[in-house]
């Protein structure tokens, strides 16, 4: 038996799910976030304000170590080289490795040179360590 086509007959229904909307929001995800990704790592420079914060109590005798504007150390009053570093912080906290060490850094002083010092304090067994900062003294004010 011959069957012929009308017109007005409707062809088999495809039952398949029509995945091409579902491609195109999937790119579209992709691109925000290729785009947004690497704004959330945004490096900026800083310049970073004194503390307005009540100090913490200080000690009797505190170990200063302090990096200089010309990248020199000081222990307390006195300049020390970087490979002398760890004998003169052994001789001002008094073998005491628990001591907490106070670093001091000029302003022109960057991060790279300060973290520099911070690896040698720890590398010494130093692991307490306070950055200080001018205390109640905002940026441009007269002392």
């Amino acid at each position: 038996m011959i069957r012929m086509r009308h017109k007005d007959e409707t062809p088999d229904e495809a039952h398949d799910i029509n995945v091409t909307p579902f491609i195109d929001v999937m790119l579209v995800l992709l691109v925000i976030f290729m785009v947004t990704a690497p704004l959330t790592t945004v490096n900026v420079p800083v310049d970073l304000p004194s503390s307005t914060e009540k100090p913490a109590p200080r000690p009797d005798d505190p170990v200063f170590v302090t990096v200089k504007a010309d990248h020199g150390l000081a222990v307390g009053e006195d300049d020390v080289s970087a490979d002398a570093l760890a004998a003169a912080l052994e001789k001002a906290a008094k073998g005491n490795k628990d001591e907490r060490i106070f670093l001091r850094a000029d302003k022109t002083v960057d991060y790279g040179t300060l973290m520099g010092v911070m690896d040698k304090l720890r590398a010494a067994g130093y692991l307490k360590v306070a950055l200080v900062n001018l205390q109640g003294q905002e940026e441009g004010s007269e002392p």
